[in-house]
């Protein structure tokens, strides 16, 4: 089993930053990845950053790339995501996820809400 507890939503003008932590606890050993969702109203949830907790590759959505970025400190099992020029269509509720590869099982965090107006 994997906890995740995410921190860091808030409300902020486009163009501002924020940043999301996301902490890991349990069975982390066994964690191959990492990342972020995010899911707005009435919106299916979608993929924002991932990234590889053995070797750092990381992946990002088309439409965050070049503004949020994705990092991860291995000795607080903690997982990031700066979000900067941010955008009233990045207005979403943000959940971290945690993926172990045997058995394939996803975990995620209770979620936290990112506003942006404009």
């Amino acid at each position: 089993q994997v906890q995740l507890v995410e921190s860091g939503g808030g409300l902020v003008q486009a163009g501002g930053s924020l940043r999301l932590s996301c902490a890991a606890s349990g069975s982390i050993f066994s964690i191959n990845a990492m990342g972020w969702y995010r899911q707005a109203p009435g919106k299916q949830r979608e993929l924002v950053a991932t990234i590889m907790t053995s070797g750092g590759r990381t992946n990002y959505a088309d439409s965050v790339k070049g503004r949020f970025t994705i990092s991860r400190d291995n000795a607080k099992n903690t997982v990031y995501l700066q979000m900067n020029s941010l955008k009233p269509e990045d207005t979403a509720i943000y959940y971290c996820n945690a993926q172990i590869a045997y058995p394939f099982t996803n975990y995620w965090g209770q979620g936290t809400q990112v506003t942006v107006s404009s």
